[in-house]
Parts: structure tokens; C-alpha cells; sequence
């Protein structure tokens, strides 16, 4: 695997089930009752660990935030923008985190089809992508304000990471309702 690389979450439950679940699996129409369960454990698993993810880049922007308040003139200029990221990155980490799992059980109201499973998974997969994209924006601002750079092009790079991030998050919803 490679330096950085995410092990794919699927596999490894798939690959960590016990001597009691290998037996269950071989009656008949129980295995891919617990396929599917596996998928879903790891779809909340991948979820957790991206929101997580911009959890924690959100706390870094609050210490960028706070130590550009350091200048008064400049916190005030960049106030409204910083608030609206910390905003949107606050409100896709709980769109991810409180998300409809991938695969919706038998009694469940919104009943996932197979084949959209893989685009269900893909996009969660990207958004693990945009967690670092997000992390790298909020070091490119703290950067710019620690060097008196382009505070407010950094900003507008993470915003718009952000709000790319929402409009793609809201793809997945789609494909959950049956909308796409």
C-alpha cells in the first residue's frame, strides 16, 4: 500500500469475519444479508473517518481564525468569509457524518440497488480525497497568514473546495433517493 493510502474499509471487515460469521454465511440467503451488512459497516466507517477528518481541519481554521485576530484590521476584513467556510465545512462534516448509510436494510424506507452501491462508495471514497484537499487549503491559509500572504485567495480556495465538496455530497443523496 502506498505512503498515504487509505485501506480500502470493505476488505478488510470482509476479510476480519469470525469463525461463528464464516459459518452463518454458508445458509443459504444469509451470506449476502451479511455481505450487505459488512457494506454498510464499512460505508458508516468511511463516513466517520472523513467527517472526522474535516472535524478536525475545522478546529484548525479556528486557530488560523484566531491568530489572524491578532490584527484587528485584517480579522475584520476577513471576518464574513472565514465565517461563511467554517460554516460550510461545519455543515459538511454533518452531512457526511449523519448521511443515510449506503446500503438500506430489508425494512428500511429507501431500499438501495446494488449497482448503485459502487457510485454510492465511490463518492464516499472521493470525499475522503476532498478531506485532504480540505486539510491542505486550511495549511495554505494558515500559511498566508503566518507570511502576510493572500489571505484572501486562500480563503476563496477553501471555499470553494467547500462548496464543490457540498454539490458533489449532494450527488450521493441522489443516488440514494433514486432521483439519478
Amino acid at each position: 500500500m502506498k505512503e498515504g493510502q487509505v485501506p480500502d474499509l470493505y476488505d478488510k471487515i470482509q476479510g476480519e469475519s469470525t469463525g461463528l460469521g464464516k459459518l452463518l454465511e454458508k445458509i443459504p440467503g444469509l451470506s449476502g444479508y451479511m455481505e450487505k451488512g459488512r457494506r454498510r459497516e464499512a460505508d458508516q466507517l468511511l463516513r466517520e473517518t472523513i467527517s472526522a477528518r474535516l472535524e478536525q481541519s475545522r478546529v484548525q481554521l479556528g486557530s488560523v481564525q484566531a491568530e489572524l485576530s491578532r490584527d484587528i484590521i485584517k480579522a475584520m476584513d476577513h471576518a464574513e468569509p472565514l465565517g461563511r467556510v467554517d460554516t460550510g465545512l461545519r455543515g459538511l462534516a454533518g452531512k457526511i457524518k449523519d448521511a443515510p448509510q449506503g446500503y438500506a436494510g430489508f425494512f428500511d424506507a429507501v431500499k438501495v440497488k446494488e449497482d448503485d452501491l459502487a457510485r454510492i462508495y465511490a463518492f464516499d471514497e472521493k470525499m475522503l480525497n476532498v478531506s485532504d484537499e480540505v486539510q491542505a487549503g486550511v495549511d495554505a491559509l494558515a500559511k498566508a497568514v503566518r507570511d502576510n500572504g493572500d489571505i484572501g485567495g486562500a480563503i476563496r480556495e477553501l471555499d470553494n473546495t467547500i462548496q464543490q465538496a457540498n454539490r458533489d455530497w449532494s450527488s450521493r443523496d441522489e443516488v440514494i433517493m433514486g432521483i439519478s
